[in-house]
């Protein structure tokens, strides 16, 4: 399976973790990824003002969220690359919600690439039984990536 990842860093506060940061956020998707045939997706790493405008024009809410995801449902011809589509994550929320949560930035950071990648992927969380199926394969990946269950706390 090829996958290509393209990052933009508009937000530069994620590099202050002192960290891999592309290689980190690349790695993390992949692991989320379940697709066999040639994919793109774009990642962009933004700030919550960035982040509440696509919220509000997109989808009607005009607040900041942690992620978004907006997939691109159209499968290409056999043999062309699949433009999955774009995962955009806002840092204030990122580090407001791990800190209240009582997690590490780059837990979170991880949980939210997964969940966005999932979407990506046509997974969702409308209905109680999608939910369970998106986090129970969520949790599993975090797991296998040497974190805890995102969700253990939550009620």
């Amino acid at each position: 399976m090829m996958l290509n990842i393209e990052i933009q860093v508009q937000d530069k506060r994620f590099y202050f973790r002192k960290w891999r940061l592309k290689t980190f956020c690349k790695q993390i998707i992949q692991s989320a990824w379940q697709e066999k045939r040639a994919s793109e997706v774009s990642l962009v790493l933004a700030d919550d003002d960035f982040v509440q405008v696509l919220n509000r024009d997109y989808r009607g809410k005009d607040c900041p969220t942690n992620v978004l995801s907006f997939e691109n449902a159209e499968k290409p011809p056999k043999g062309q690359t699949w433009l999955a589509g774009d995962i955009i994550v806002a840092y204030q929320t990122v580090v407001r919600e791990a800190k209240d949560q009582g997690k590490s930035f780059e837990a979170h950071l991880a949980h939210l690439l997964i969940h966005g990648t999932l979407h990506l992927q046509g997974y969702d969380h409308l209905t109680e039984k999608q939910a369970q199926v998106m986090e129970k394969l969520e949790t599993d990946i975090m797991q296998k990536l040497g974190y805890e269950d995102p969700y253990k706390d939550v009620v």
